[in-house]
């Protein structure tokens, strides 16, 4: 039944829309396309006092509002002419929403997660067994994916293969892997070739390692995803970024000083050896630290939340980096005459939609 009403929606929203305006979905950073994207972003999760002043979209119209799922998670579908919005909503104020940020340990670009007892999500983000991401972040796409792809299916056959992705916040983190994954699939032979995926995400954290990343610019380079920054906001910085000798291609320089060290004379040895250890060791325990606590401890919080779950294999790196194609939204001396934060109480006065949305529609990017 579910099949049959998205398919009937979507029919519906394509026939009262004007087909002399439609147009395919075209690489490159495109500012009205933004604007509007982040109007319909604004309302992933519906109308509320967060996205209050915030215009409604001009063209889009809702399709689709998924349940809550996962970990808080949430996404809904948009259509207008050929083209669709998948949008994902980003952090609310519930415990479980939180968990999936904090579960920052690292994991595997490629392999299975036992997300629930009725879920097992299978998935490749990235072929290179270097490449990492977010826990958290999976697990929210896998529940997100699965949702997801019978309405994909649905959208390709009323005939819409055009789709941007896009998330905003914890929202952008996810919209990264579901774009990866996504773009796999269809490199696997899961989706058709034809689809095109276009990506906006906006305010996103840093959602893997530099290998990922490698991967998915190299797969949406050309102009086919972006993500968009306020210079002033915090959340972009996160999660921590820790670099071991272990984060560098296997052809490097690190890698022979201990074969180096022992060639040297004793005396020389013994003092090479203790300055080794004192540059390497400290980045190396906060790894193992951090995967601790963000990892095995933050997963028996995860697993109160989802029966069944199981945590997965971490992968022990914390080398998180800015991944994608960057718009960078500079603040100037009006832009902090509205947003400011005197009194120290609002750390997200930089972060929310509304002060993105004001950058972009003042600054000609």
């Amino acid at each position: 039944m579910k099949k049959q009403f998205i398919s009937l929606l979507l029919l519906a929203v394509l026939w009262t829309a004007n087909p002399l305006s439609a147009q395919e979905l075209k690489p490159g950073y495109n500012r009205e396309e933004l604007i509007e994207v982040m109007h319909v972003s604004a309302r992933t999760g519906g109308v509320s006092a967060y996205n209050a002043g915030i215009a409604e979209p001009e063209h889009y119209k809702l399709a689709y509002r998924s349940p809550v799922m996962g970990l808080q998670n949430m996404w809904s579908l948009w259509v207008y002419d050929k083209t669709a919005v998948i949008t994902i909503r980003g952090t609310v104020n519930e415990s479980e929403s939180w968990l999936a940020n904090l579960y920052a340990a690292m994991v595997p670009a490629k392999g299975q997660i036992i997300l629930s007892d009725k879920d097992t999500f299978n998935y490749q983000l990235a072929e290179d067994p270097r490449a990492a991401v977010h826990a958290g972040w999976l697990v929210a796409t896998g529940f997100i994916a699965k949702d997801l792809m019978p309405r994909l299916d649905s959208c390709y056959k009323t005939g819409i293969k055009d789709f941007i992705i896009t998330g905003h916040s914890q929202g952008g983190g996810i919209a990264y892997l579901l774009t990866a994954y996504l773009l796999n699939k269809q490199k696997l032979d899961g989706l058709p070739k034809d689809i095109r995926f276009k990506t906006y995400c906006s305010a996103a954290p840093k959602p893997g390692n530099l290998y990922f990343a490698y991967e998915y610019e190299a797969a949406t380079q050309g102009g086919w995803a972006f993500n968009v920054v306020n210079a002033a906001d915090w959340v972009p910085e996160v999660p921590f970024s820790i670099q071991t000798i272990h984060d560098f291609n296997t052809v490097n320089p690190f890698d022979s000083i201990k074969y180096m060290i022992k060639k040297q004379p004793l005396i020389k040895r013994i003092a090479y050896k203790t300055l080794y250890n004192r540059l390497t060791g400290p980045p190396e325990k906060a790894q193992e630290c951090f995967e601790k606590y963000l990892g095995e401890k933050v997963s028996k919080e995860v697993a109160k939340s989802l029966k069944g779950f199981e945590a997965p294999q971490y992968y022990s790196s914390n080398n998180y980096v800015r991944t994608g194609n960057t718009i960078v939204l500079t603040p100037d001396e009006d832009y902090y005459k509205q947003f400011n934060n005197k009194d120290g109480a609002n750390v997200f006065v930089n972060h929310f939609h509304q002060p993105y949305i004001y950058l972009i529609e003042r600054l000609k990017l």
